[in-house]
C-alpha cells in the first residue's frame, strides 16, 4: 500500500508540475516541424495519425457509456468522434493557419491519417483497403507505414516504462490514465533532452527558416481572433467537407 500510494502521489506531482509544458498542444514551430516531416514522407499537410478512436471511448464520462450502451444506441468510434474535442481549437479559431499544395491545389487545413472506419472528412485521409493499381498500392503502403508511428510510439512507452506494459489490476481507469500521462511527460522530457542527437529527419533547413516544401504555418496568426457562431459553423462544415476529402 505504501508503494502504491507513493506512485499515485508521484504521478500527480509530475502532471501538476510539468503537464502544462509537456502535454501542451503543438506550438506553431512544433506544427511546422510536423508538417515538414509529413511532407518529407510524401504527405504534404499531414500532422500525424489517429489510430483507433477507442481511446476516446475509454476516456468518455461513465454517464455517456451508460446512456449509449443501453437499448439500440451505441457509442461507437464514429459518434464518439462527434463528441471528441480534437477539432475544438480549429472550430474556435484558436489554431495557426496552415497552407500546403497537393497536385497543384492549395489547401488550408491540415489532416490526419486514419484507417478505413473514419468518415470522409477534409481532415482525414483514409487507408485504401483494396488497392487495385500500382499508384494506389504505393499510396496504401506509404499511408500504412506512416500510421504505424502511433503503434511504435506506444511500443516505446511500453519498453521504457514497465508499468505501462503491465499495469496493476487494482488501479482504476482514472489512476491508470494519470500513470499514462505521467509516463508521456517523462518520455517527452527524455526526447527533449536527447533530440539534438536524433538524425532520422534532417530538420536543420527548417530550423534555419529556409523553404523546405509547400507546407507552411502562418506564425503571425493571432490565437485570440474573436469568433461567432456563424464562423464556427462554417469551419465545422469545412472540416467535414467530403468533396475536399475526395480531391485531396
Amino acid at each position: 500500500m505504501t508503494a502504491r500510494s507513493c506512485v499515485e502521489h508521484f504521478v500527480e506531482g509530475i502532471i501538476y508540475l510539468f503537464g502544462d509544458e509537456y502535454l501542451r498542444i503543438p506550438t506553431p514551430a512544433d506544427l511546422q516541424r510536423l508538417l515538414y516531416i509529413g511532407e518529407y514522407r510524401g504527405f504534404p499537410g499531414m500532422i500525424g495519425s489517429i489510430d483507433c478512436m477507442h481511446w476516446e471511448w475509454k476516456n468518455c464520462p461513465t454517464t455517456w457509456k451508460e446512456k449509449y450502451s443501453r437499448g439500440s444506441s451505441t457509442l461507437n468510434g464514429i459518434n464518439v468522434l462527434d463528441r471528441s474535442p480534437v477539432f475544438d481549437d480549429i472550430i474556435n479559431g484558436q489554431t495557426p493557419q496552415v497552407t500546403y499544395s497537393v497536385n497543384g491545389r492549395k489547401y488550408r487545413m491540415a489532416y490526419y491519417l486514419t484507417d478505413g472506419i473514419y468518415p470522409k472528412w477534409a481532415t482525414f485521409i483514409q487507408y485504401i483497403s483494396l488497392p487495385q493499381d500500382p499508384k494506389t498500392v504505393l499510396f496504401a503502403q506509404r499511408q500504412e507505414a506512416a500510421r504505424k508511428d502511433v503503434e511504435r510510439a506506444f511500443g516505446v512507452l511500453q519498453g521504457r516504462f514497465a508499468i505501462v506494459k503491465s499495469p496493476a489490476l487494482f488501479w482504476d481507469k482514472s489512476k491508470i490514465g494519470k500513470i499514462m500521462r505521467a509516463c508521456i511527460i517523462l518520455h517527452n522530457m527524455i526526447v527533449e533532452n536527447k533530440q539534438d542527437g536524433y538524425n532520422l529527419y534532417n530538420v536543420s533547413e527548417f530550423q534555419q527558416g529556409e523553404d523546405s516544401g509547400s507546407s507552411h504555418v502562418d506564425l503571425t496568426y493571432s490565437t485570440d481572433t474573436p469568433s461567432n457562431i456563424q464562423n464556427m459553423m462554417s469551419v465545422r462544415t469545412t472540416i467535414r467537407d467530403r468533396q475536399k476529402h475526395e480531391r485531396l
